[in-house]
């Protein structure tokens, strides 16, 4: 479940922002916020870049969801991984860009659940513990 969260996550942004990266810069995440345009200037080669990175992230999520196995998962969670606390880390010392603590908080639940997820699809389970590959199978 988690997984696939990430996965239609990283559509909805990917897809915005690669083919309509002002459209995205101008109105993302929608429903009236501007999360994006009160950072900083508009530049078009970044937020395309950005709607590259997302779909990346949604073709390993895509891959992970028909495997269905413990290393697609372990890529998954640790792609996200990376990315996320990164991307989190720049948001929590630039908060002040949003003028609304609506917004702030939106932001930082946003960014800290998709890291959360991440663990989630990151950290073994009992059932893919059990199948993760031994020193005999690989």
């Amino acid at each position: 479940m988690a997984a696939a969260l990430l996965t239609a996550q990283a559509m909805y942004v990917g897809l915005w922002a690669g083919l309509f990266p002002r459209a995205f810069y101008d109105s993302f995440p929608g429903l009236n916020r501007y999360w994006v345009a009160s950072d900083g200037p508009y530049n078009e080669h970044l937020v395309r870049d950005v709607g590259g990175l997302y779909l990346a992230l949604a073709t390993v999520g895509v891959i992970t969801l028909a495997w269905r196995d413990h290393r697609s998962r372990v890529m998954l969670g640790g792609a996200w991984l990376v990315f996320g606390v990164l991307h989190l880390g720049y948001h929590l010392t630039h908060l002040n860009s949003l003028a609304f603590a609506v917004d702030r908080v939106g932001e930082l639940v946003a960014l800290g659940g998709g890291v959360a997820l991440a663990l989630l699809v990151f950290a073994p389970t009992a059932s893919t513990a059990s199948s993760a590959p031994t020193e005999a199978t690989r």
